[in-house]
């Protein structure tokens, strides 16, 4: 039976390096291209026939235009529509990472920590960005939950930096586990199906059984790093 980790091993496909720092062209980054790729096609396909009747393709686009304009019209409010392109982009580009994944052959990207640690940053950091260019220094008061006593400052504000620090770790870790764990599992059972020939029914059936469960939580994930995105994004626009 094969490693079920060796699916998450990266390989250079191109060998570059810029001054002894390796540059190389991955398999991480072909299917991070894939992904870029496969989501500019829907869009730019869907909106490029537009008909007052939409066919299924401008249906199924325009759908996930409204999916991501409710999300942030009811985690944000209306300030946050200014933030649209950002929160789409997050949200397709984890989505078709996932989605790509779930195909024989291919790579998961969003099952690499560095990977998923760098977009919970690019959520985070303009997060918190937003905050202060919107309320300046008075964004130091989302460590200060309203109507809190003021002799439990010292004890409720460390907290408070504490949970906001931990945001992007949290936020990566939740996706790269995920996604990590079930491709681990869904192999071990492959393997099982294999290698014990005509008694392997059962592993296949429990490999069916995860796949489509896989499926569901690979959208899903995208879904929760969208919505925590938003809510970030919220607590910065709008503080407590």
């Amino acid at each position: 039976m094969s490693d079920p980790l060796h699916q998450f091993e990266i390989h250079p496909l191109l060998p570059l390096s810029l001054d002894g720092v390796n540059i190389s062209f991955t398999n991480s980054s072909l299917f991070m291209t894939v992904a870029v790729a496969t989501a500019s096609i829907f869009l730019i396909g869907g909106v490029s026939r537009s008909k007052l009747i939409p066919d299924r393709w401008q249906s199924m686009t325009e759908m996930t235009y409204g999916f991501i304009a409710n999300l942030i019209d009811e985690t944000i409010g209306l300030k946050g529509r200014k933030y649209f392109s950002l929160i789409f982009t997050l949200f397709m580009f984890i989505f078709m990472g996932n989605v790509i994944g779930m195909i024989p052959y291919t790579f998961t990207f969003t099952s690499h920590i560095i990977v998923t640690f760098g977009l919970a940053m690019i959520a985070f950091g303009m997060a918190t960005l937003i905050g202060f260019m919107r309320h300046g220094f008075h964004y130091f008061s989302i460590f200060v939950p309203k109507g809190a006593p003021l002799y439990m400052l010292p004890i409720i504000v460390p907290i408070e930096i504490l949970s906001y620090i931990s945001r992007p770790i949290s936020l990566s870790i939740r996706l790269f586990a995920n996604m990590m764990a079930g491709h681990t599992m869904l192999k071990v059972f492959a393997g099982f199906t294999v290698a014990l020939g005509i008694l392997g029914i059962g592993p296949l059936v429990v490999s069916t059984l995860l796949t489509a469960f896989e499926i569901l939580v690979a959208v899903l994930q995208a879904y929760v790093f969208t919505i925590l995105t938003c809510i970030y994004l919220n607590d910065s626009i709008n503080l407590h």
